[in-house]
């Protein structure tokens, strides 16, 4: 009897030593919650390069850019097989695409308007104490009105006899 509550006593003090040892979260598990390593914030520099004359280098300008200097957004370009020489306009194969989507007017800011508008609908949707509380996900509830059944989208669609892809099948519980 003594010897079991010895056994049982140092069972418990080797549990309750390991217990104390993971007292902090586990980083393997987190490897995107911290910062990278140093190794990857620094971007090596194209190769400097001489051109034929000195005459065609610009004016310095205070701030302006170097022909060294990483493009990223002109990089992707090129890594996808486009010319950054062209990008930024409306191809003239999508004019009438484009003027078809504008011809009720284009509002410049949409983006932010969109985003503070958005922000706001969020604060006002915001979940109740308790699932602020415990970080309980809000998100489908708060934009509950706005999604679309793909279902009833689908029946729809083909009862206009439209040819449609299929839809995922509907999940249990989903209304």
């Amino acid at each position: 009897m003594r010897a079991a509550k010895g056994r049982a006593i140092i069972a418990v003090t080797a549990v309750l030593t390991l217990a104390a040892c993971g007292d902090d979260t586990p980083s393997l598990m987190n490897l995107r919650s911290g910062q990278g390593p140093d190794e990857f914030a620094i971007v090596p520099p194209k190769p400097l390069q001489m051109p034929e004359s000195l005459a065609e280098l610009p004016e310095p300008t205070l701030g302006g850019s170097n022909r060294a200097d990483p493009q990223p957004f002109d990089e992707a370009i090129v890594a996808l097989g486009g010319n950054p020489a062209t990008a930024g306009g409306i191809p003239a194969g999508d004019g009438a695409l484009y003027s078809h989507a504008a011809r009720f007017g284009v509002e410049a800011g949409i983006r932010s308007t969109l985003a503070s508008e958005d922000l706001e609908w969020r604060r006002d949707n915001n979940g109740r104490i308790l699932e602020r509380l415990f970080n309980v996900n809000v998100y489908y509830k708060a934009y509950r009105k706005q999604r679309l059944d793909q279902q009833a989208e689908l029946a729809r669609w083909r009862a206009l006899g439209l040819k449609t892809p299929s839809a995922p099948p509907r999940k249990d519980g989903e209304e």
